[in-house]
């Protein structure tokens, strides 16, 4: 049976012709904390540790699966978000950074205060509603999302991390009436933001696995998402009440200028940590 660093050397070795250093040890790292449940304090102090037949075998299959390019978090089912684990698979896209930013934003900004009603529209894997309910004095939550897979598993996780979100399966292009006018505090959302013609710049891994409806949008209306949600959150939000969507770093002016048209105020285009356009906030 092999040690807990014969077989991290396994999986880099492995993988590296895909995923070359230092990512193949991140990797590897991943995989190893979630297969072994250990820390990774604990994995480096037990590293001649041997592991068990079956935890060896699970680490080999995921190293199959991680050659083909699939990314690591659907091997494992899990993606860690704003301190949440949360399930994901091909249905959802995986929780990125920058979304955690934008969850960061929200929580700081409405600390304290009680009794908020929350919308997240394209909710996917959950993670936005989700991370709110569990870091605000929140009195209803809700995620919106058309696709009924991807709402499987945001209930999948809000079941298992115990967070009261109510889910709605909706189009967000069709009237939305189960939400009564000036009702919501704050108005949350990632759409698909990603044009068409930029699919040839994007990782394999990326376009290979991750859900396509999540993800793009027509060059020809690369805005129209933002458009409608604008125009529901201007229906739903009270006065005063905030709205937050995460952008393409090309699109901040744009859509901006877009909730200034629309009659919102303060739109602001706030850059992430790799100093990129990436939100725009905006207050009815």
């Amino acid at each position: 049976m092999a040690t807990i660093q014969e077989l991290q050397y396994f999986i880099r070795e492995n993988i590296n012709e895909v995923y070359p250093e230092p990512e193949a040890g991140a990797i590897a790292q991943l995989v190893l904390e979630h297969v072994l449940q250990k820390t990774r304090v604990q994995l480096s102090m037990q590293r001649d540790d041997q592991v068990t037949q079956a935890q060896e075998e699970e680490i080999k299959q995921a190293v199959v699966r991680l050659q083909k390019q699939e990314p690591v978090q659907y091997v494992l089912g899990v993606a860690n978000f704003y301190g949440l684990e949360l399930q994901v698979d091909e249905r959802v896209l995986i929780p990125r950074p920058e979304t955690e930013e934008l969850v960061d934003r929200v929580i700081k900004q409405h600390k304290g205060k009680n009794s908020l009603h929350i919308l997240d529209i394209c909710t996917g894997s959950g993670c936005i509603p989700l991370a709110l309910a569990a870091n605000l004095e929140a009195e209803k939550v809700m995620g919106l999302e058309v696709s009924a897979g991807a709402l499987e598993v945001a209930k999948a996780n809000a079941s298992k991390l115990n967070l009261p979100v109510e889910w709605l399966q909706h189009d967000v292009f069709e009237p939305l009436k189960s939400i009564a006018p000036e009702s919501l505090d704050i108005v949350t959302s990632n759409p698909p933001y990603v044009r068409e013609d930029e699919k040839q710049h994007m990782r394999e891994n990326v376009l290979q696995y991750e859900p396509h409806l999540a993800l793009f949008v027509p060059n020809a209306d690369p805005l129209k998402y933002y458009k409608r949600i604008a125009a529901v959150g201007l229906e739903l939000l009270k006065k005063g009440g905030k709205l937050y969507f995460e952008i393409n770093e090309q699109y901040g002016a744009q859509v901006a200028k877009l909730l200034l048209e629309l009659a919102y105020s303060k739109a602001e285009v706030v850059q992430d940590l790799f100093g990129k356009d990436r939100m725009v906030e905006a207050t009815k």
